[in-house]
């Protein structure tokens, strides 16, 4: 029986998303930085609307989108950060995961020049399921591929289930770092498998924020992260420099899989919002499934408070992120 080698690696694919608990881990990058430890949430002093789209495996077909609204800021009666958000997995438009949330951070002084923040974030998720696109073995022609019709029907009622995620950050000096700990509440997302549950994220971070060059201007960001969850594991460490309106950014990501990967980015301030751009590709692989470009991030983020009003928070003193 001939299989189209798109849907091949199509499965291959979601079987990956399937071993890693059936969520997607997207690394470092724009689209994860509240969502993935509720302690950063208003670390910013600002209050700021973050847009953020990705495009997964572009260029294949695939149909694997990714999109996310936040807005977090620091709000001195609550001696800390609040903020809220929601993201959409569209998943070959055989599944789509939604997800809304809202996050806490508390700030606390431990000395003269170390702060720490404790979050916690809950939300709420729903994975709906279109029978309508999902093409079951008994469908594929020999030579004309999925065009029969199919003697199995499948059930389109989607899973709505509650999360919770907590993480704690310090920031001392010019480094800042945390730990935080996702599905708190390993939700049942799975069809196949009604005991099937998200199994817990560990994200462990570690950035810092240095001035460089004889005339101060450029500003290094070391980054590094590690991701782990059951069986699964990857890190990733690179840097970002700033020159004045433009910030340029590389980041390598490897892991348990035997993939090497480089993300390469480029951020432009514009004033009251930023506009980034991150391409992520496959530098090495440890299967011939896996396609060269890995995803296209891009998005946008607006200050929506005038920068002069953090000089009025007196509680903590934000190092720039």
């Amino acid at each position: 029986m001939y299989v189209h080698p798109r849907l091949i690696i199509f499965l291959f694919l979601l079987l990956q998303v399937s071993a890693r608990g059936q969520g997607l881990l997207y690394g470092p990058g724009y689209q994860s930085a509240m969502t993935g430890n509720p302690g950063i949430t208003g670390s910013g002093g600002d209050g700021s609307l973050r847009l953020s789209y990705m495009n997964l495996y572009p260029g294949g077909a695939y149909n694997l989108h990714s999109a996310i609204v936040s807005y977090d800021g620091y709000f001195p009666a609550l001696h800390g950060g609040a903020g809220v958000f929601v993201s959409n997995d569209y998943l070959g438009g055989i599944f789509n995961d939604l997800k809304a949330g809202v996050s806490y951070s508390y700030f606390f002084q431990a000395d003269k020049n170390l702060w720490f923040s404790a979050g916690l974030t809950a939300s709420v998720y729903h994975r709906g399921f279109n029978a309508g696109n999902a093409v079951l073995p008994d469908q594929i022609d020999p030579l004309a591929g999925p065009v029969l019709p199919s003697g199995e029907s499948l059930a389109s009622e989607g899973r709505t289930l509650f999360d919770l995620g907590t993480g704690f950050v310090f920031y001392s000096g010019k480094l800042s770092g945390g730990l935080a700990v996702n599905h708190l509440a390993e939700p049942g997302l799975s069809f196949n498998d009604p005991e099937g549950r998200l199994k817990r994220v560990l994200i462990i971070h570690l950035t810092g924020d240095f001035v460089a060059g004889n005339n101060k201007q450029a500003v290094i960001k070391p980054l590094g992260i590690i991701e782990m969850q059951q069986g699964y594991f990857s890190a990733a460490a690179g840097a970002a420099v700033t020159f004045s309106y433009i910030s340029a950014s590389s980041i390598f990501l490897t892991g348990n899989s035997g993939n090497l990967d480089l993300q390469a980015g480029l951020s432009v301030n514009a004033g009251i919002a930023d506009i980034f751009y991150n391409y992520r590709f496959n530098i090495l692989t440890g299967n011939n499934v896996l396609p060269f470009s890995l995803q296209h991030h891009t998005g946008v983020a607006l200050r929506l408070l005038n920068v002069d009003k953090r000089k009025t928070i007196k509680t903590i003193k934000f190092p720039i992120l």
